[in-house]
């Protein structure tokens, strides 16, 4: 490809632009947030509950977790400012005909508003597709705004776009690559890496998947059989998207707002972005909206959850570039008896990433963690569940680009049976992936030492 999913073509101009200031990740101490308070706060649509409130409804939520959920709910809270939203509906979605056929009827059905955020719109059959549905909805009345950042489009027609203007479509380019165009301070290096739709403020879809054919194809994500040699040329991307309905909706409006105005390219249309909204399930949830400009929500969160893993830590990581207190955070985990397991890239869209994260297989393959490669797609999912109670499914990757540089979107799910939905999948995956022995990986061709090398140089900027 010309173009890959992560927008990592443009490497030396960001080496260029990045080298004279490269900002760092917080420590991230564990157990030392837990006593500031008792209870994690939790918001609802009439409101935050009271304490007693609060911890009865974790308790009843978390009766089978395991015992420190509360606890690290409530670092978690400490370390990133974030309430737990209760009263949620959390739906699964695998790879992407699953997601674009929700999406689509979801957006089919809206009545008041669309507003739409993605890193990647390409113009070929499933964006034209959906940007002519787009185009319908605004012509039935519905108001439809849609945010698309500059490089992640960088190969997509101008005049793609101008046909949704012209159809009433309000369009914002985030943080547009010629400095010309920007209407506020031009910060070429941070990336809006969020994909987010919201329809009518009550329904909303985020996770890793972008407005692309790339996705038209699902991967073998639950099939008994395995692709033949002809069909693997046509294997789809493995990635994972959740479709939420309650309350934590106007927390993900509200970050579509935020980043909409940061652009200064003008008000949103009138209209009803945030209806009142009534309890919709009983998943409880985080919405993290990290920013180059704001705390390292994500980052916190992941490894917060890492240092206080008591069974199991599942990760599955289309780009994994991991930190050094990652990395170490997961040794620790394998050490003190954690079954810690990633599924990573067998096939990937760049190869500059995907050898930058093998650098650090030694280690981790010897402090016990296991590393499994997915053989039968491109891998494009970030996900992760940490015993079976605590999920993460978003935009942001395991690399300092996301942690620090992109603005990007992680919904956190608490919750047992969720989890299990999650652990289904994650163990989906690791059928169709193949173990790295430590044996095997220290046996490896001196020509990959050298890109692992090479690549680990440069990994700040990808």
């Amino acid at each position: 490809m010309t173009r890959t999913r992560s927008g990592k073509w443009w490497l030396p101009m960001v080496l260029s632009l990045a080298v004279a200031s490269c900002a760092s990740l917080p420590d991230v101490g564990a157990g030392g947030a837990a006593s500031a308070k008792a209870t994690p706060t939790v918001a609802t649509p009439n409101g935050t509950l009271q304490s007693k409130q609060a911890a009865a409804l974790l308790a009843k939520r978390w009766a089978h977790a395991t015992p420190d959920m509360k606890a690290l709910a409530v670092q978690e809270e400490a370390a990133t400012g974030v309430p737990l939203i209760a009263g949620n509906k959390v739906t699964l979605l695998i790879d992407g005909p699953a997601t674009m056929k929700e999406m689509i009827a979801a957006a089919r059905d809206a009545k008041s508003t669309i507003n739409l955020e993605t890193y990647i719109f390409d113009q070929d059959p499933v964006g034209m597709e959906f940007a002519e549905l787009l185009i319908e909805k605004r012509r039935q009345g519905v108001t439809v705004n849609v945010l698309y950042d500059s490089v992640g489009t960088i190969g997509t027609p101008q005049a793609f776009f101008d046909h949704m203007k012209q159809a009433g479509i309000t369009l914002v380019a985030f943080n547009p690559v010629n400095p010309a165009k920007a209407t506020g301070k031009w910060e070429v290096n941070n990336r809006d890496h969020r994909k987010l739709m919201v329809v009518d403020g009550k329904v909303a879809f985020t996770g890793g998947i972008n407005i692309s054919s790339d996705y038209a194809n699902s991967s073998f994500f639950g099939s008994r059989r395995k692709p033949n040699p002809a069909e693997k040329k046509k294997v789809g991307w493995r990635d994972t998207h959740i479709k939420i309905e309650g309350p934590a909706v106007s927390a993900l409006q509200w970050s579509f707002v935020n980043n909409w105005v940061r652009q200064e390219a003008g008000e949103l249309p009138e209209a009803n972005y945030f209806p009142p909204l009534a309890p919709a399930g009983d998943k409880i949830v985080r919405v993290l909206a990290s920013d180059p400009e704001k705390g390292f929500e994500i980052y916190k969160s992941l490894v917060l959850a890492i240092q206080e893993a008591k069974k199991t830590i599942h990760i599955t990581s289309a780009y994994f570039v991991p930190d050094p207190q990652i990395v170490d955070a997961l040794v620790a985990a394998a050490r003190r008896g954690v079954d810690v397991r990633l599924v990573l890239p067998g096939v990937t869209d760049h190869g500059l990433v995907m050898h930058a994260g093998r650098a650090f297989y030694d280690q981790l393959l010897a402090g016990g963690v296991k590393i499994f490669h997915l053989q039968v797609a491109v891998l494009h999912a970030k996900t992760a569940v940490i015993d079976g109670t605590w999920s993460t499914i978003g935009s942001a990757n395991i690399d300092r680009r996301s942690f620090i540089h992109n603005y990007e979107l992680n919904v956190i799910v608490l919750d047992p049976a969720f989890g299990q939905d999650m652990e289904n999948a994650f163990n989906e995956d690791l059928r169709d992936s193949k173990e790295v022995t430590r044996e095997e990986w220290r046996h490896r061709p001196f020509a990959d030492r050298i890109k692992e090398w090479a690549s680990r140089l440069t990994e700040y900027w990808i």
